[in-house]
């Protein structure tokens, strides 16, 4: 969470399951030989490698082993989506799969009744997984809870049921905003339970960014924490959150988790305590909900317009999120999952919480930094808790090549068996690294591409029967069309490169933006038509199908007329051995239009200089043309991110072009742009 205020240290709480191990802790029986110099040269070896299989240990055993199961889905597809919803349990049954008539506007499964929570928790209870672990939770300073199904559905039936009484029903919209910790779950499924509409909204950001969307929203209630935590410390959250919605009129109560123990203000008639309305209420049963009931509002995060409300349903996402996470995961009965991303995100709904609940998963949900205690914590975690699949971000991936394979060499990581990217387009250097190293070139690798929008993945490849190639999402999933399509004619490219589009509607599609039709209509569906999603995305599609994500419409460079992605010039530089990450963004230029700037972080121990500039732009020259080289390259120890990991390419075209900055308290160190501003202007 990321509330202004002043920070103190954090109380640790009592440790439960062991003692929590530091890396030098850790027994060495089951290193690996991992040097950077062997990391290297292997790297080197296999960046002329295109195509990678799946083991063929993995393939006789994989979910998905049939390769005509996507031709079968392109014949029918809406018989397809029907019996992938028919495993979920349904209280009524529907009586129209799609209702296409009023496009964009579509429904999904209509006349159907079902209800999230029963689907994630009381059907696994009373089919005997009660006793199966939900979630292995770990915070920061070494505390663990194990939290069950059954236990899990206790809490979730209470706090429904003390939601009713704080006078909460259908359709009422609940605000959360709270950190990693299970009470998040337990909030977002209570909702479902008695069908109202959550909306969470990530703890990065700030309580004025949380009262906005609180107000925007009309939220009734609120669930919050005392303090949140990070690095060892604590930022108090309640009184900030007393600050800025202290008098939204539509929010009557605000529900506050004893999170870290510190004291903060509490306002008679209006706030009270998670715990002590947990204890006090009556279980409430789930309630049957029509399929197209309204299931949560996330916004988006607003870095080029106004957050937008996107606006998702209950039969369709729950459907697309189920049927992708357990085919794309590969799932079995005994995996241990762990995503990395925060609930706060599309991510973390569809990956942490309603997939994995609704598969009967065991997931890992980890509350602090990648890089604290330590930065081998995630290999820690994925060891202690015998990790078979990992979901992470390209950005993670690239902070972890930073800081060196000494931080994972320590950890048996056999355990793994796939694992997964998400977030943004992942550079070949990459994606080759996660593999070889976190995966000892033994798991596949599923880059998925997705968005807020689409609810759950739509490009990628299945692990048991598709080949991956390291810079490529893969193929579209069963049951989804996805085109690239000129962008002057609207005709389809079967090779080369266009914009990325969906020509027909799938289950877990956004329904609308919250209160804002009409934007919804023409944010997507104006560019080709009221029957084909516009992503908002560049992509090549080569000959073998494959979809290479350039990245958004505004993130191509037109340099003198040529067209260029930031992410295939960033791929280009980080493929220099010395380089560790780079952000590539567009500057105003009066001789070519625009011209490209690279920002560039090094890796340990390799100092800035004229060499390493020359290297990098022989380089870029090599892989891509002259024309691609940048025109400036700025070294920095670190890139502007949120605390979710995305970089904020915005703000590093804002420093190129002068333009002031505006709101940086998202960022999870907002010093790092102040430090980039001053070096852009001293010419560094």
């Amino acid at each position: 969470m990321g509330p202004s205020g002043p920070e103190q240290r954090l109380p640790r709480r009592s440790r439960s399951g062991g003692e929590w191990r530091s890396t030098c802790e850790m027994t060495t029986q089951n290193a690996r030989e991992l040097t950077e110099e062997s990391v290297e040269a292997r790297l080197a070896e296999l960046l002329g490698q295109e195509r990678f299989t799946p083991p063929a240990e993995f393939s006789d055993d994989a979910e998905i082993s049939d390769p005509q199961l996507r031709a079968r889905a392109a014949a029918d597809p809406v018989a397809y989506w029907a019996e992938q919803a028919s495993g979920l349990r349904w209280s009524t049954p529907w009586e129209r799969v799609l209702d296409d008539d009023d496009a964009p506007f579509f429904r999904w499964f209509e006349g159907g009744r079902i209800n999230v929570s029963d689907n994630c928790l009381d059907r696994h209870v009373e089919a005997g997984l009660g006793d199966r672990v939900a979630y292995h939770w770990h915070g920061e300073e070494g505390e663990t809870r194990d939290i069950t199904y059954a236990e899990l559905l206790d809490r979730t039936a209470r706090f429904a049921g003390a939601l009713k009484e704080l006078g909460v029903g259908q359709g009422d919209v609940v605000g959360i905003y709270l950190p990693m910790i299970p009470e998040v779950v337990v909030a977002m499924l209570a909702c479902t339970r008695i069908g109202a509409v959550h909306n969470v909204v990530f703890g990065g950001f700030s309580a004025g960014s949380v009262a906005e969307r609180m107000e925007v929203s009309g939220a009734k209630v609120l669930v919050t924490t005392d303090g949140a935590r990070r690095k060892g410390k604590t930022a108090p959250v309640k009184p900030e959150v007393d600050r800025t919605m202290g008098q939204l009129a539509p929010l009557e109560k605000i529900v506050v988790v004893r999170n870290t123990g510190i004291d903060v203000p509490m306002t008679e008639g209006r706030d009270v305590w998670f715990d002590e309305v947990v204890a006090a209420a009556e279980p409430a049963a789930p309630e049957p909900m029509d399929a197209e009931a309204p299931l949560f509002i996330l916004y988006s995060s607003g870095s080029t317009a106004k957050p937008k409300g996107i606006q998702h349903t209950t039969g369709g996402y729950l459907t697309g999120v189920s049927t992708t996470h357990r085919q794309v995961f590969d799932l079995k009965a005994d995996d241990v999952y762990f995503c990395s991303a925060d609930v706060g995100w599309i991510t973390g709904h569809s990956y942490i919480v309603y997939g994995p609940l609704a598969n009967g998963v065991t997931s890992v949900m980890y509350e602090g930094a990648p890089d604290y205690p330590h930065k081998g914590i995630w290999w820690q975690l994925i060891e202690q808790r015998k990790v078979t699949k990992f979901y992470t971000a390209p950005t993670a991936i690239r902070a972890c090549m930073k800081w060196g394979v000494e931080h994972v060499a320590p950890h048996d990581l056999s355990s793994l068996k796939l694992l997964g990217s998400v977030g943004e387009p992942i550079n070949p250097k990459a994606w080759l690294w996660y593999w070889h190293v976190i995966g000892g070139e033994n798991c596949p690798v599923v880059d998925t591409w997705w968005q807020t929008e689409t609810g759950a993945i739509v490009i990628t490849t299945l692990p048991g029967i598709d080949a991956a190639k390291p810079g490529s999402a893969g193929t579209p999933l069963p049951g989804y069309e996805v085109q690239v399509l000129d962008p002057e004619t609207g005709e389809q490219v079967t090779e080369g490169e266009g914009l990325l589009a969906i020509p027909r509607p799938w289950p877990s599609m956004l329904r609308t933006l919250y209160q804002d039709p009409d934007r919804y209509r023409s944010t997507y569906w104006n560019r080709f038509g009221e029957s084909t999603y516009f992503v908002g995305d560049s992509a090549r599609i080569d000959g073998d199908g494959y979809i290479w994500v350039i990245g958004r419409v505004d993130d191509v460079i037109n340099v003198s007329g040529h067209r260029l992605s930031t992410a295939e010039v960033e791929s280009a530089i980080v493929a220099h051995p010395q380089v560790a990450e780079s952000a590539v963004v567009a500057k105003a230029d009066d001789l070519t239009g625009q011209a490209i700037v690279a920002y560039v972080t090094l890796q340990g121990g390799t100092d800035p200089s004229d060499a390493v500039v020359a290297e990098i732009n022989a380089a870029v020259a090599d892989r891509i043309g002259k024309l691609a080289r940048p025109k400036r390259i700025v070294f920095t120890q670190d890139l502007p991110k949120t605390r979710s990991g995305k970089i904020m390419r915005r703000l590093l075209r804002d420093i190129a072009e002068g333009r002031d900055l505006g709101d940086t308290t998202t960022l999870a160190d907002p010093t790092v742009v102040d430090t980039l501003k001053d070096r852009w202007d001293a010419g560094a």
